[in-house]
């Protein structure tokens, strides 16, 4: 692939919204916490807004308002001017507050000086002989808008905010066209605002905390049904369930359907393959035998030849027929669970039965309700080599303990008071064909077979030391529930 063809991919990778993306679906994190969080977070920036927009709004409408009351008393200055004659003072307009020292209610009459700000010709009352504090580019922009009427924030007599309005025009009174100012304290109406917007963040503070609720119940709800499926799912998983049996909505029913058709698929090629190894295990142990009896007890090299060598065939068509065996069942196991302490018991008999020349006692311990997650063929075979080998090798006493580790296990301890087995030994009796004692009988195969079976069902088995003086044997396998 050239050049060109990659760009386009290492571009994307690079990209914010490819990272985004992997932030809120990267694997491991959870699904209701990223739609709570995701809904959270539009509600959150929404309310945001919302509260802004509703302020802005709440305090323009309240600055339009007053706004009026400026331009009204700038309307009623110059109509009072206008009818005033040169040599007289402007009356005074009949407000109360224009006329109460430093009430807050200002107005004047202004013209453009030389260093081009304004220079008070009359002003109210309230005013006593203070100037109206404006922006250095006020007459340059009333000059612009010559006859229209500008609002501006300005600072008062005593340091009150005031919102002020100006307007220059041309009357016969003066010579030039001069300015008409009005100003109105603005401290209620920012006081207003602030009670506004608090009011108004609390009220969507707790709309938001509402809101946020009801999302987390309804995809607590919504999801339920994915809940359930999983729990279905873990229930086949444990052995609890063979298949997924409850009705779901109709956009995860086609997934439970899936599961199944899969569940049923895995046992039609589980029992297929066991048929498989069936029609095997007949076309290759017929030729054995043939050979075998034809070999008989005759003397000379080759029959011995071919007696040993047919020994070492069988031994490993009974060693991979049994691993494939095994493979296939633990494949199968789902759904398949088998008591571990009835197992114990059987087992216990039997073997006590076989070594009664050597009065072996088997103390087995394990609680009720102790299962293990696989047919209960294989199990036999696992714990029935590895006890009938401590009894083989035992003085006379073999203890077992099996029991839950809390983490969907259970774990088996097969302990003798036999003479044991070197560190070094144990990893080369785990091989196919290996013996502990090569005078006892037996084809080597029990404890790779074990082996074998244990790492089928993604167990595993330790040796050790026993404090009995013999072999330790530690297994790990899937438990279920009864």
């Amino acid at each position: 692939m050239n050049d060109a063809g990659r760009r386009p991919e290492r571009a994307l990778r690079g990209s914010p919204l490819r990272d985004w993306g992997r932030w809120f679906g990267r694997p491991g994190r959870s699904l209701t916490r990223r739609l709570i969080w995701l809904a959270a977070a539009w509600i959150l920036l929404a309310l945001v807004i919302a509260a802004l927009f509703l302020t802005q709004a709440f305090q323009e409408s309240a600055l339009r308002r007053l706004g009026n009351v400026l331009n009204e008393t700038v309307d009623e200055i110059v109509v009072a001017a206008a009818r005033t004659p040169r040599d007289q003072a402007v009356p005074q307009i009949q407000d109360a507050r224009t006329l109460r020292l430093l009430s807050g209610k200002y107005w004047a009459i202004a013209r453009e000086g030389p260093d081009g700000r304004l220079v008070m010709l009359e002003r109210s009352r309230s005013l006593w002989n203070s100037d109206l504090d404006t922006p250095p580019d006020l007459p340059e922009r009333l000059d612009a808008a010559f006859g229209d009427v500008i609002s501006f924030n300005t600072v008062g007599p005593k340091g009150e905010p005031l919102r002020a309005a100006a307007s220059m025009k041309s009357i016969p009174r003066y010579d030039e066209p001069v300015v008409f100012l009005a100003a109105l304290d603005r401290s209620n109406i920012d006081a207003d605002t602030r009670q506004f917007a608090t009011v108004t963040w609390i009220a969507l503070l707790v709309m938001g905390f509402g809101l946020v609720s009801a999302v987390f119940i309804q995809v607590q709800v919504g999801l339920r049904p994915l809940y359930d499926l999983r729990n279905e799912i873990a229930d086949v998983r444990k052995g609890k369930a063979a298949r997924i049996g409850r009705s779901y909505p109709v956009e995860i029913q086609p997934l439970a359907e899936q599961v199944n058709r899969l569940l049923d698929h895995n046992q039609e090629v589980v029992e297929r393959q066991r048929t498989h190894v069936g029609n095997l295990a007949h076309a290759l142990k017929t030729p054995i035998s043939v050979m075998m009896t034809e070999a008989g007890d005759a003397e000379g090299t080759l029959p011995e030849l071919v007696r040993r060598q047919t020994k070492v065939m069988q031994g490993q068509v009974d060693h991979h027929l049994r691993r494939a065996r095994a493979a296939a069942r633990a494949a199968h196991g789902l759904g398949e669970k088998t008591d571990v302490p009835e197992v114990l018991d059987e087992l216990a008999v039997m073997i006590e039965q076989v070594f009664r020349d050597k009065a072996v006692e088997i103390d087995w311990r394990a609680p009720d309700g102790l299962a293990f997650l696989g047919e209960r063929q294989d199990l036999q075979e696992i714990l029935g080599n590895l006890i009938e080998n401590a009894a083989k090798f035992s003085r006379r006493r073999v203890r077992v303990s099996a029991g839950p580790d809390g983490l969907g296990r259970l774990v088996a301890v097969i302990e003798d008071d036999g003479p044991g087995l070197p560190e070094a030994a144990r990893a080369e009796v785990l091989k196919r064909g290996a013996r502990l004692d090569e005078d006892a009988p037996g084809s080597g195969l029990g404890l790779s077979i074990v082996d074998d079976l244990t790492r089928a069902y993604g167990g595993r088995m330790r040796l050790g030391d026993s404090d009995m003086g013999g072999l330790k044997v530690v297994l790990e396998l899937p438990a279920a529930e009864l």
